[in-house]
């Protein structure tokens, strides 16, 4: 890895989901270590697998890996974190407010924003207080701030007591009012995270267009924060072995493509490739051979998987729904998992047993109408929520409301608050809220739906609502009337999609916990691209159709009511008849 080469004190890992950060994270500590250097290796990850891929049992203190003399590696639970934060704030006013006040209270800080600034706190102390790491030569991070943590910390208005005399219930900001005393630890932070000479930020990417336009928005939101030593890790990248295996070389042409096509601000990056691996990176063994230039001294695997159960594509899914003959179909899921082609799937194949069908998104980079390649079909609509244009709308009712009691530094505080990801959620939900209200006479499909948290903080709000007024006085009849469809298993139906690996699977169980923590039991799993159905000579792709084997029987056996299985498609799924072979695959094994 290039950066290996003269590598600073911190070096911070960053990237969605299943990239697989948290490998290569490891990775670099591993080869750190076993130079002689002393290295701590950290993940404030709330669904860290850092125990799984190291082999042994973290705690929040540094704990001694076995087999790596000089590497120590820790988990720090940011939940619990937030959870203290969330007390703290709550407390005063227990013996003071309306019940439903306090639990509007309890659910607004337990949002994204608050765990953020909870994770921030938790490893600042790692980074910005010199004696508690100085027995250490390196600092290896798994998960690294996002750029709204640093833009809020570096707000000077944030520590001078606002937050505890406002009223308008910022969500995001709460948690800093009680952190007042870390101020000077927060400045030396986000000033060690700045120095180029000390800092290194590694955005870790897949090769696939989604990822790079992640990892993209990722590098240009942080160099705008003056985080400017970063470096890109493009991670699985597949060399084919078999010339005849159609799946395996266009797998490796996909990829190419990807790589060739990549944003302009992740390409002039520097960069390291590692090759795909045939199983999943645990153990340091394995984490060791990242090292090697090829990336493939893997022993890989030349059987069959044995038997596959799993009925390949969403019809038998679909014929549900079709019964329904009206109702909401919402796609859910982490970034890079499928949701949107998952979604236009489904409306394609409703459209053409001719139910009027509306297919909507709020993903920015999914294009709804280039992914069905402009192709028009008859009882389809096809449309997009815009989250910035929601957004803007929400965030100009807010500061109507709140602004004119606010000083100026008042206002910029709750500017920054307001461009939070807690802000775009209820400004997407209450677009959704419109949206849904459509499906008592046909199908809406939707993609990229509220999260469990939005949910609960929409519930505990209406019930606030008559006894506080929070950010705003409005509460839209299609708000009011939401929770109750999507609760609706008659009305509503939630497809989780998850790929079939470690990271995808455990935060796609997280999520589901989430829904049904507001009420809302998802329908089925959808696990995408998996190579399991497809006949494969390639060895490489055989051993990682074994590997996904205890995952796939994880979702079946103890988190799914439903399972659909959808293979990787040789072929980008664009247009209708790419929606076709996503619903009802015709490539299969025979097993």
């Amino acid at each position: 890895m290039r950066f290996l080469k003269e590598p600073t004190r911190n070096l911070f890992f960053t990237g969605k989901g299943g990239v697989g950060k948290t490998s290569m994270a490891c990775a670099t500590a591993i080869q750190l270590a076993d130079k002689g250097l002393r290295v701590l290796l950290v993940s404030t990850d709330p669904a860290s697998n850092l125990d799984e891929v190291l082999q042994t049992p973290l705690r929040n203190t540094p704990t001694p890996i076995a087999a790596v003399p000089n590497l120590m590696g820790m988990n720090i639970d940011p939940e619990t974190a937030a959870a203290e934060y969330r007390e703290r704030m709550v407390s005063p006013y227990r013996d003071t407010l309306p019940e439903a006040a306090i639990k509007s209270m309890e659910e607004q800080f337990s949002g994204s924003c608050t765990l953020e600034i909870a994770a921030f706190d938790e490893f600042s102390r790692l980074l910005g207080d010199g004696q508690a790491t100085s027995e250490f030569d390196h600092i290896v991070f798994d998960t690294a701030p996002t750029g709204h943590t640093l833009r809020l910390l570096t707000l000077p208005t944030a520590w001078s007591g606002f937050i505890e005399g406002n009223t308008t219930g910022t969500s995001c900001l709460g948690p800093l009012a009680g952190l007042q005393a870390q101020q000077q630890i927060y400045q030396k932070t986000v000033e060690s995270l700045s120095n180029p000479e000390l800092t290194t930020l590694v955005l870790v990417t897949r090769p696939e267009p989604s990822a790079f336009r992640e990892a993209a928005r990722t590098s240009l939101e942080l160099k705008h924060l003056e985080v400017s030593n970063q470096h890109l890790i493009v991670n699985g990248v597949f060399s084919c072995e078999s010339s005849t295996d159609p799946i395996a070389t266009a797998m490796q042409l996909r990829g190419n493509q990807a790589i060739g096509s990549m944003p302009e601000e992740v390409n002039k990056l520097p960069r390291t490739t590692v090759a795909l691996a045939p199983s999943g990176l645990m153990g340091v063994e394995s984490l060791r051979k990242i090292s090697t230039p090829s990336g493939n001294s893997f022993a890989s695997v030349t059987n069959k998987v044995s038997s596959y159960s799993l009925p390949a594509g969403l019809a038998p899914l679909i014929d549900d729904f079709a019964q329904m003959g009206r109702g909401v179909i919402m796609t859910m899921g982490k970034g890079g998992v499928g949701k949107t082609t998952i979604a236009a799937a489904v409306a394609v194949a409703l459209a053409e047993r001719g139910f009027e069908v509306h297919l909507s998104t709020t993903d920015p980079a999914a294009h709804v109408a280039t992914m069905l390649a402009q192709e028009e079909l008859t009882g389809l609509t096809v449309g997009r929520i815009d989250p910035a244009e929601e957004t803007a709308k929400y965030a100009l009712e807010v500061m109507q409301a709140a602004g004119p009691s606010l000083d100026a530094a008042g206002k910029a505080l709750l500017e920054e608050d307001l461009r939070s990801p807690c802000t775009e959620e209820i400004a997407v939900f209450r677009a959704f809220a419109k949206a849904v209200s459509e499906g008592a006479d046909r199908f809406v499909v939707l993609d990229t739906a509220p999260t469990g948290h939005t949910i609960l903080l929409l519930d505990s709000a209406l019930a606030y609502h008559r006894e506080v007024t929070r950010q705003s006085n409005q509460m839209p009849e299609t708000v009011e009337k939401l929770l109750p469809r999507l609760r609706d298993p008659d009305f509503t139906r939630v497809l989780i999609a998850t790929l079939p690996e470690a990271t995808p699977v455990h935060e796609a169980a997280q999520l589901q916990e989430d829904l049904r923590r507001a009420g809302i039991d998802p329908f089925a799993w959808v696990i995408n691209q998996s190579l399991l159905p497809l006949d494969i000579s390639d060895p490489i792709l055989r051993q990682r159709q074994h590997h996904e084997l205890p995952f796939v029987e994880e979702v079946k056996s103890s988190l799914a009511k439903r399972v659909a299985l959808i293979p990787w498609q040789t072929e980008p799924p664009i247009g209708l008849a790419g929606m076709r072979s996503v619903a009802e695959p015709t490539t299969i094994a025979a097993h």
